[in-house]
């Protein structure tokens, strides 16, 4: 029994001290500064136009109109100018200026807008790369290397390609080295007749006087990431003779991919296998089941996601539907983070609530330009009861601005037609009626800030990671927006409400997003 409990008392109390020592004993003493580089300054745009000392002398004939295309920070929060026809401000709307700064309280400016911009050198820390670094390959014309696709995996070795020395001027001894800040470099065998200093460390130099054997020991010149980042960069400098030249090695894991098991079909696409419709609604439940409705009409097995934020959510029930309520007023993209994140495949088609499919509303069209093109998003049109139809194009630019910001500047328009399709269109941004790669579109994310008012803004969020389209000959019916005041429902007054309500400049969640989440001054359109 005594001999139990010493038993009891040793494995009790020395176990556990075993257990953290030998954790203590193999705790990596490593610590790796993952701030430690600064992302650099902006090169001042008309500094690269000042000829070097070299060439001063040298006259030159400007070209101004190719001069006004290089970029500038000196956007102008202005409206500009167009064309003077008939009816265009009822066709294609009226231009427009807006300030955001008139969203900041005056007497908070300066503190908010220190604290925007203390935010704003963070984020340029974070997402630097040297890869995003501009490195000129000069005239170093002894040495080869590789100027950009060279991999790595974080932690991992590769045989560094493409590493030679070209004799100009015959030498006694040929030597080159190599450096890095976040690896080391070492050999894959030893060639005869040279010398290979530094082996395991940042820095490596091979040498010999015979240029073939060297260049044999350079094409087995290993590189091994030491400091763990799943995604960055090490510029590499190689030397010899006084020649310099740098170049990148990126460090990052794999691309992962995400593939939908779409299963055997018998047609060409089978669109219950590929899309989800999701929708959100907040009160119109008539209008809501005239949609739902008209799906069925022509997608019967389709899964519909619904959002619903209404304050006493009503049932939403059949066949393939799925009805997920939040709290009370949520909001507009809160209820569209909620409904795509419930879809499960290859594509999500986003409706409002008050569309109708009708027979235009051909799926199979928007699913078989995704399936040919690199497009991610495609929208397509939205008919009024007057016969109308809208496809809300739009181009976005960020023009570089100076400390208070850039200018958004949203225009009207396309950049180009799509080969094979020539009903549609590569855009910036589309109307509320389009198909998407669920997987793409989950990325960017809606903000949830914006309850009652939003759309334009998860484009200018997707700006750089979404490839937008538009096509008009999928056209899908909106329905009637014309209601007389004594023929409102209590449904419809309260949704007016919370839809409509007013909103004065300094309380615009829109402006002060635009102002402080994405450093815009200003926004200018048409």
């Amino acid at each position: 029994m005594r001999a139990n409990k010493k038993l009891c008392v040793f494995v009790v109390v020395f176990v556990p001290m075993l257990l953290f020592c030998f954790h203590m004993w193999n705790k990596s003493e490593k610590v790796v500064a993952i701030w430690d580089r600064e992302a650099p300054e902006d090169v001042p745009d008309d500094s690269l136009l000042q000829p070097h000392e070299k060439y001063a002398g040298i006259s030159v004939k400007w070209k101004d109109e190719v001069l006004e295309l290089l970029p500038k920070k000196n956007c102008k929060c202005e409206v500009e100018a167009t064309l003077n026809i008939p009816f265009r401000q009822e066709l294609m709307g009226k231009p427009y200026a807006v300030n955001f700064t008139e969203s900041v309280e005056s007497s908070e400016y300066g503190e908010t807008h220190k604290r925007r911009e203390s935010e704003f050198k963070n984020f340029k820390k974070r997402s630097y790369s040297p890869a995003d670094r501009i490195i000129i390959a000069e005239a170093n014309s002894p040495l080869q290397y590789p100027v950009q696709g060279v991999e790595v995996r974080p932690l991992k070795t590769i045989l560094i390609p493409g590493l030679s020395l070209l004799d100009l001027t015959k030498k006694n001894t040929y030597k080159v080295s190599l450096s890095s800040t976040l690896g080391t470099f070492d050999v894959a065998a030893e060639v005869v007749s040279v010398t290979t200093k530094g082996a395991g460390e940042k820095q490596i130099t091979i040498s010999s006087s015979l240029l073939d054997n060297l260049n044999r020991q350079l094409q087995l010149i290993t590189y091994t990431n030491t400091v763990f980042h799943p995604n960055t960069a090490d510029p590499v400098q190689i030397q010899s003779d006084g020649h310099t030249a740098t170049f990148i090695i990126r460090i990052r894991h794999p691309t992962i991919p995400k593939l939908y098991d779409m299963g055997p079909s018998k047609s060409k696409y089978n669109i219950s296998a590929l899309v989800t419709i999701a929708t959100k609604t907040f009160l119109r439940y008539d209008k809501l089941q005239d949609l739902i409705d008209s799906i069925r009409k022509f997608y019967p097995t389709i899964t519909i996601v619904i959002a619903d934020d209404s304050e006493k959510p009503q049932k939403v029930e059949g066949p393939f539907i799925e009805h997920y309520t939040m709290p009370f007023g949520k909001g507009w993209f809160a209820g569209r983070n909620l409904a795509i994140s419930q879809v499960s495949t290859k594509y999500v088609l986003w409706a409002d609530d008050d569309f109708i499919f009708s027979p235009q509303t051909k799926i199979e069209k928007f699913v078989d330009v995704l399936e040919k093109t690199s497009l991610d998003l495609v929208g397509g049109a939205v008919r009024e009861v007057t016969g109308y139809y809208a496809t809300y194009r739009q181009t976005i630019n960020i023009v570089p601005g100076d400390k208070e910001g850039d200018c958004l500047k949203v225009l009207q328009g396309y950049h180009h037609v799509i080969e094979g399709f020539p009903n549609c269109v590569v855009t910036d941004g589309v109307i509320n009626f389009f198909l998407a790669r669920t997987d793409k579109i989950l990325r960017v994310g809606f903000d949830p800030r914006l309850s009652r008012i939003g759309h334009l803004e998860f484009f200018i969020d997707g700006l750089g990671s979404l490839h937008v389209g538009s096509c008009d000959d999928v056209v899908v019916d909106h329905a009637s927006k014309i209601q007389l005041p004594w023929a409102k429902s209590k449904s419809d007054k309260e949704y007016s409400k919370f839809r409509y309500a007013k909103t004065s400049p300094k309380s615009n969640i829109r402006h002060t997003l635009f102002y402080f989440k994405n450093r815009f001054k200003c926004m200018t359109g048409n």
